[in-house]
């Protein structure tokens, strides 16, 4: 446990302090048997948090995910062209022209970090539209998280593995089945090229199970798992991968009114966007008490930072390394 005694020694004040009590909260949480969602927003798999995510399911530490639809997909582009991606540490000095050169090469910018179209997306895409295809032709239908885990699960992508596979939380999700949420997938690269299929019409938007099926699950998975305690909500970053799914509890007992739902039972957010004046897209933990999402009694923390820093260093205390 040599990065969880160096955390606690040396983070003892401000947002430092804030890690420790909510990584600590966190592992009592878990360690009680009650389970906890873990929201990934922004392009936090192509920063591989995927390296600390993948252990966290492995070990039990998360239950469900809630994820964009970018994120579900680059971490499995990292998965099968990492030596093919850029990176551009300067990024913050790039002129408009050397940013119209990238795109030329086939090089998308995610803040430092490239992605090669050819590699990764068109690699991906000529065997998810295989699968999309067949499901299609047997009247079937599915998630979009489900879809990724049958091209996974088929092995059609081991033959292009540049990382280790232990490294990829989409591999250990898949492993595991892990229940998922991905909201407003539409807007993801995959998203786009399933919507380009639909409209050529080689493809039918029914195919692929919307995000108000996604809420109805939700809302099931969450009657039967939360218990009388309820879950725990780990949110890394703002967006819709954090607040489409916390809205699940006020609908289920003030749209359904279903009178015996528990509040999330811990609220962690960890962002570096400031909360003022509505330029962080979810409510601080105080004013999610007043939609009814957290109880008063809720342990509710906020550590304004960098989650690329953050996250590993709590999973590092969850996981008593």
């Amino acid at each position: 446990m040599e990065i969880t005694k160096f955390l606690k020694h040396n983070y003892r004040h401000f947002n430092a302090a804030a890690l420790i009590d909510a990584a600590e909260a966190y592992k009592a949480h878990v360690e009680s048997g009650k389970k906890m969602m873990i929201t990934l927003a922004g392009a936090m798999s192509t920063a591989e948090l995927g390296i600390s995510v993948a252990e966290m399911i492995r070990k039990d530490k998360v239950q469900i995910i809630s994820c964009t639809g970018a994120n579900l997909e680059e971490d499995l582009m990292n998965l099968v062209a990492h030596s093919h991606y850029r990176r551009v540490p300067n990024y913050r000095d790039l002129t408009p022209e050397q940013e119209w050169e990238l795109l030329e090469k086939g090089l998308n910018r995610v803040t430092d970090t490239c992605i090669p179209e050819e590699e990764a997306f068109r690699r991906l895409q000529k065997h998810v539209f295989q699968i999309w295809k067949d499901a299609e032709d047997k009247g079937e239908r599915y998630f979009p998280h489900e879809f990724m885990y049958k091209m996974i699960q088929s092995g059609v992508l081991e033959q292009y593995y540049e990382i280790d596979p232990k490294d990829s939380w989409m591999l250990a999700a898949a492993e595991k089945n892990l229940p998922m949420v991905v909201p407003g997938w539409e807007d993801s690269t995959m998203g786009n090229i399933f919507a380009s299929y639909c409209v050529k019409g080689e493809l039918k938007p029914s195919t692929m199970k919307s995000g108000i099926e996604y809420m109805t699950f939700l809302a099931d998975w969450y009657k039967k798992n939360a218990g009388t305690d309820g879950v725990g909500f780990f949110q890394i970053g703002g967006g819709i991968a954090g607040d489409f799914p916390i809205c699940v509890v006020p609908m289920l007992y003030q749209d359904l009114e279903y009178t015996d739902v528990p509040f999330w039972s811990y609220f962690c957010q960890i962002s570096d966007s400031t909360t003022s004046y509505g330029s962080y897209s979810g409510a601080v933990p105080n004013e999610k008490i007043t939609w009814g999402k957290l109880d008063i009694k809720t342990p509710k923390f906020i550590v304004e930072s960098d989650a690329t820093i953050v996250a590993p260093l709590m999973f590092a205390i969850i996981l008593e390394k």
